[in-house]
C-alpha cells in the first residue's frame, strides 16, 4: 500500500476568534497546491482514493488536482495519527491513498510508520510525503518506507 500525506497549502494566519475550519488559502497558497497538484497528477495511480480534511484550506489545496475526493470529518485539524491510519486502511487498502491534512497530525503519522521520534517529522506547507508499506519485513520499529518527499518549491 502507498499512503501520501499532503499537507495544506499555506492559509491565512490563524488569529483568535476566528473560524479555523474557514481559513483559506493565500495567493502564495493557491500557487504552492497548483504546483504540487501538477506534480502529483502525473504521479498518482488513476485509481488513487483521496481523502480531505473538511477545512477549507485543505479543500482548496485538493481541489487545485482536479480529481474527485471526499471530505472527511475525521480527518480535521484535530485528528489523531491513529484516527487517520484507520481512515486509510494502514497497511491493508487496496489502492493507492492521498490524505490532505494537517500538521502536526500527518507527521505524527510518518514519524510512526518510519519509526522516528515525533518532533522529528514536520511537514511544511504544501509538500507531499509518499510513504510506502513494507510488507513481510521483521523490523518492528517502521512500517514504511520513503517513496518521495516533495516541495512546492522543489518543483
Amino acid at each position: 500500500m502507498d499512503l501520501v500525506l499532503w499537507r495544506h497549502a499555506q492559509a491565512q494566519d490563524w488569529a483568535p476568534g476566528c473560524n479555523d475550519l474557514a481559513r483559506a488559502l493565500t495567493t502564495k497558497g493557491e500557487k504552492q497546491a497548483l504546483r504540487m497538484a501538477k506534480w502529483l497528477d502525473r504521479q498518482l495511480p488513476q485509481g488513487a482514493r483521496i481523502l480531505c480534511s473538511p477545512a477549507r484550506r485543505a479543500e482548496q489545496t485538493v481541489a487545485a488536482l482536479g480529481r474527485k475526493y471526499k471530505l472527511d470529518p475525521e480527518l480535521g485539524p484535530h485528528a489523531t495519527a491513529v484516527q487517520l491510519l484507520q481512515r486509510v486502511q494502514w497497511p491493508n487498502a487496496s489502492v493507492t491513498v492521498l490524505v490532505v491534512g494537517h500538521q502536526p497530525t500527518l507527521g505524527l503519522v510518518a514519524a510512526q510508520l518510519l519509526g522516528l521520534s515525533e518532533a522529528e517529522c514536520s511537514i511544511s506547507k504544501g509538500a507531499v510525503w509518499w510513504l510506502r508499506h513494507k510488507p513481510g519485513v521483521a523490523d518492528a520499529d517502521a512500517d514504511a518506507v520513503i517513496v518521495t518527499v516533495q516541495t512546492p518549491q522543489m518543483l
